[in-house]
Formats: structure tokens, C-alpha cells, sequence
């Protein structure tokens, strides 16, 4: 531990916040799944997916340790993201993931609708209160920077940075949505992990029960039963081996097809083919869905699910530590068209989910495509049953090729409201 100036963390050392998030996730998983009639009451009010995400982002804010400087985050994601994916995809029958395809599809196209119109009626609304929001010229204009946030919501964080490309808002407004993004999509994402359990009561209302969903539930859970046994250490390392290895290779080949189609073909960008994270996610996903038609798929039985939510668990641990809580305080006017935005998306998202009688995990997962992309829409859909994993990335490599388009289609609408 390094003890420096009131600017910087309490803690530097990566090696000792390394040691201090898993701390955390151990703490959290032990005392959530044991009999103490305390913590049982406690879990029941604040749940442990949560916790594991919340208790970090307090750390963070209160500069006892710092997400912004931190290689834990860019390890996770990039390391441990790709490795879980292989062993949750690798483990599933497709041919029934498969059959959730169309509601997946609709709640998606309906989540980037409303952050389509939800930007442009956000700024309208606020505006009235706020009028200096409409009165930015050039590249200081608000709506400039908005734009750039409408193509991370409908995509990713390469889509927020191909529209900045586009929009050219000035870094200081480009800063300020960055943090308008974390914070509110950080809202949002503890919003759904609370809600993933309570699960049935959110059901009840939006008078949905879908069938499939919990058949696939069923059977990967009959499958887990059947092929149980107590793993060894040549299973484990197996398993450890498989993932780590896959997001090797995931990230070699990504470094080596992204800069080529960069060189080559730099038209494709406004695809996002040129993003070495989109080819991560998709060589990852494509290895899994391999490894299910291979022998591999028996390692579910020694727990390759369990070390696949390991990961994952890690990883949200990870996410928590870029939250700064106290930033929500920074830019109020521009904060509000954020609040307001993401509200008519979930306005939006639930009236559509109740009208077609839609799970709540649809409707999470799909919004969390649209929002966060792979890394959350994937600890969303593992709130719910890690079989669902594959669904939330799908749609993630949905929202990565839409989100350009959609983006540029709600900072357009923007401007004319702006009058730039």
C-alpha cells in the first residue's frame, strides 16, 4: 500500500486492489448463500450481484482505491470477458437458445427506437428549464456531444467513438458525456441486477410467462444434474486452460483482422469492423459455439458454468470500480437530458414488453445490449441463468453493428432541434 496526496487513491497498488475485489466477491457469495437469518434478510433487500458491483463503486468514489488509472478493468474485459464467454456458450444447446431469437429481436429494435427519439424529446423537455442547452455553437453545442452518447447506447463505446469522429463535439463536451455515460448506464445496469430478482413480481405485471425461456432453464439444469461430479484438478485446469486460451486467441486474431481491415477496406469502419473489441466478442462467441459441438461440452459436468460465472463475477467487480457516485453532481442540465433519455427508453422498453407479454429477461438483456454492449448485457443475462449468456451476446453484436446508424439518425433529429 502507498499512502500518497489527497489527489490521488489511498491505494495504488493493482496487485493489493486486485486482492481487495476478490475479497469482496468472496465476502459477498459466502455470507449470500449460507443460513445467518441477518444475511438472508439483508440479501433479500439488497441483492449480491449488487453488492459485488456497488461495494467497488464506493471504494472508488471515496478514493480508496482508483478505477480510472487501474489495468484491472482492461485485464477483465479483455481477458477474463472473452474466457467466460467461451465456457458459459460452450456449455448450452443452441438449438434452444436459438428459439428465443424473435422476442430477443423485437425488445432490441424497440430499446434502440427509444434511445433514437428518446434523445431528441430529452433535450426538448429539459430545455424548457434549461435553455442554454440549445444555445452552444459550433463544436461546443450540446447536441454534438449528445450525439456521440446516442451511438454508445444503441451500440458501444467504439459506436461513441466513431460518432465523435462524425460529430466532432470539443473535448470538453466529448468529457462530459463520457461521464453522463457512466453514470447513468451504471444506474440503469443496478437497476436491472436488482430487478433480475425479482423476477416473478415484474412478470406477474408485464403478464408474461414464457415457456421456452424457462424449458431451456430446465434442461440445462437437468444436463448440469446428469453430468455432475466432483472436479479434479486435471478438469479444472482443463477448463481454466479452455477459456484462457480461447480469449488468446480471440485477442490475437483480433489484433491481427481489425488493423487490416482498417488498412484495407477503412470504409467498413462505420460497421465497427475495424474495432479490435467487436472481433474479441465475435471470435470468443464463435469459439464457444464450437466447443458445444465437441466433447468440451462435457466439462459443464466439473463446473466449467461455475468458473465461467467466476469470470464474470470478476468482472463485475471490475465495472464497479470506474463508478464515481459523486460525479452525478458535475454536469446537472446535461445529467437530467441523461435521466430523462434513459427513462423514455425504459418507458418505452416495458410498455412494448407488456403489450407482448415479454419476459423481463428479454426486456433487461436487450436494453443492456443496447446500453452497456457485451460486458454487461452478459453479467445481466448470468443474473438470470448463465445459459442465457449466448442471447445477451447476440443482440451485443447487434447493437455493435446498428449503433453507428441509429446514433447518427438521433443526433441528426438533435440538431434540428438545436437549430445547429
Amino acid at each position: 500500500m502507498t499512502l500518497v496526496s489527497a489527489s490521488s487513491p489511498l491505494i495504488t497498488s493493482d496487485p493489493l486492489v486486485l486482492g481487495i475485489l476478490l475479497l469482496i466477491l468472496a465476502f459477498v457469495l459466502n455470507t449470500s448463500s449460507g443460513s445467518n437469518p441477518f444475511y438472508k434478510k439483508f440479501y433479500s433487500i439488497f441483492p449480491p450481484v449488487l453488492l459485488c458491483y456497488f461495494i467497488p463503486g464506493i471504494l472508488n468514489t471515496t478514493n480508496i482505491i482508483s478505477g480510472e488509472g487501474s489495468p484491472i478493468y482492461h485485464v477483465a474485459s479483455r481477458y477474463l470477458l472473452p474466457a467466460s464467454l467461451v465456457l458459459l456458450i460452450m456449455s448450452v444447446d443452441l438449438n434452444e437458445v436459438w428459439k428465443l431469437r424473435r422476442k430477443a429481436g423485437a425488445m432490441f429494435l424497440t430499446g434502440a427506437f427509444g434511445i433514437v427519439i428518446g434523445g431528441p424529446l430529452a433535450l426538448l423537455l429539459v430545455s424548457q428549464f434549461s435553455p442554454d442547452l440549445l444555445q452552444g455553437q459550433g463544436e461546443h453545442a450540446a447536441w454534438r456531444g449528445l450525439a456521440t452518447l446516442a451511438g454508445s447506447w444503441t451500440g458501444g463505446s467504439a459506436n461513441m467513438a466513431a460518432l465523435y469522429e462524425v460529430f466532432k463535439p470539443s473535448t470538453d463536451v466529448y468529457s462530459g458525456m463520457i461521464a453522463i455515460d457512466v453514470i447513468v448506464a451504471n444506474c440503469w445496469l443496478a437497476t436491472l441486477l436488482f430487478a433480475a430478482t425479482r423476477s416473478q413480481k415484474i412478470n406477474r405485471f408485464l403478464k408474461a410467462h414464457d415457456r421456452a425461456l424457462d424449458d431451456i432453464k430446465k434442461k440445462i439444469e437437468g444436463y448440469q444434474l446428469a453430468t455432475r461430479r466432483i472436479p479434479s484438478m486435471p478438469d479444472l485446469m482443463t477448463i481454466v486452460a479452455i477459456g484462457l486460451a480461447a480469449a488468446g486467441l480471440s485477442n490475437f486474431l483480433a489484433g491481427i483482422i481489425a488493423p487490416m481491415i482498417k488498412m484495407h477496406a477503412p470504409q467498413l469502419e462505420k460497421f465497427n469492423l475495424t474495432s479490435e473489441f467487436f472481433w474479441l466478442i465475435v471470435f470468443s462467441t464463435t469459439i464457444g459455439l464450437a466447443l458445444s459441438f465437441t466433447r468440451a461440452r462435457k466439462l459443464e459436468g466439473a463446473g466449467a458454468t461455475n468458473v465461467g460465472s467466476l469470470f464474470l463475477y470478476m468482472l463485475i467487480a471490475a465495472i464497479g470500480m470506474q463508478m464515481n457516485i459523486l460525479n452525478v453532481f458535475a454536469t446537472p442540465s446535461l445529467l437530467a437530458v441523461g435521466f430523462v433519455w434513459i427513462c423514455i427508453h425504459i418507458i418505452l422498453m416495458i410498455a412494448v414488453a407488456r403489450l407482448m407479454k415479454v419476459h423481463l429477461f428479454f426486456l433487461a438483456t436487450a436494453s443492456e445490449a443496447n446500453i452497456g454492449g457485451a460486458p454487461t448485457a452478459s453479467l445481466v443475462a448470468a443474473a438470470f441463468h448463465p445459459a442465457l449468456v449466448p442471447v445477451a451476446v447476440l443482440l451485443s453484436v447487434l447493437g455493435y453493428t446498428v449503433g453507428n446508424y441509429a446514433g447518427y439518425i438521433c443526433g441528426v433529429l438533435m440538431q434540428l432541434i438545436s437549430g445547429g
